[in-house]
């Protein structure tokens, strides 16, 4: 069984058990939280629409971090132009508990 949600102007494809990094969330380490904005959920055949309307999928906030930093560098020829900056995003980490459909 499996289910797409969306969250953080992003979707993903989500299990039970699965562990995915989410846009940042406010919630704290052991902290539960709920997607409710669930786009699909598959068992043994595909509902979406008013299907999954009051469809939920309950997480368990892992950790919470920065991914890898990301280099932008802006750069003109001839004329001496170059700026570094640097950028790195913040993210929450969850355990998918239960998929309620």
């Amino acid at each position: 069984m499996y289910a797409i949600i969306a969250t953080g102007g992003k979707q993903y494809k989500v299990s039970e058990g699965d562990i995915i990094k989410v846009e940042k969330l406010d919630a704290e380490a052991g902290n539960t939280v709920t997607f409710d904005q669930v786009l699909a959920v598959s068992d043994k055949e595909l509902k979406v629409g008013a299907d999954v309307a009051s469809a939920t999928v309950t997480a368990t906030v892992m950790d919470q971090g920065k991914f890898r930093k990301v280099v932008v560098y802006k750069y003109k020829r001839k004329t001496g132009y170059h700026k570094k900056n640097g950028h790195r995003q913040a993210y929450t980490q969850v355990k998918i508990d239960k998929i309620n459909a």
